[in-house]
């Protein structure tokens, strides 16, 4: 009986400590099936976008034209019309190359072309771009882009 009843608590404990580690799985672990295709300049840039809310909002949004600037030489941004909810969403994480994030205080979408060293609580990252990385980099000065969801 002493075996069953302390196989129980650890049972009930193991599962208590997996259900509140998966409240702190980082953005890179809720990858979706979702892809949206940026299209500039005859160039194109394929990103995979996380299953998170804001990530669903902006998905709402499309299609958008929007047009890009270059920020601290490290990003290109684009101030959206509709701001996302960043309720909900894990953030602090710092920039990477590659991601796709969206900056609450300012209601801005990023591409980050270079790494940020700093975390921000502000930065939610919306996606990770699968290719074209290099057409993102090679841009310069404000260019407009065509963003959708790509069809499968």
């Amino acid at each position: 009986m002493k075996k069953f009843l302390c196989l129980s608590s650890i049972l009930v404990t193991s599962f208590g400590l997996a259900a509140c580690s998966n409240n702190n799985s980082s953005a890179a672990d809720r990858d979706h099936n979702t892809r949206i295709k940026l299209t500039f300049n005859d160039k194109e840039v394929l990103i995979r976008m996380y299953d998170n809310p804001a990530s669903m909002a902006f998905l709402a949004q499309l299609p958008l034209t929007i047009t890009f600037e270059d920020y601290i030489g490290k990003e290109k941004i684009s101030i959206l019309q509709k701001r996302l909810s960043a309720d909900d969403v894990e953030t602090g994480d710092p920039s990477k190359k590659g991601d796709f994030a969206y900056y609450a205080p300012w209601g801005n979408i990023a591409i980050f072309y270079k790494g940020f060293e700093d975390a921000t609580n502000d930065l939610i990252i919306l996606g990770q771009i699968e290719s074209g990385k290099e057409n993102v980099e090679n841009i310069h000065g404000d260019f407009t882009v065509t963003i959708e969801k790509v069809t499968k």
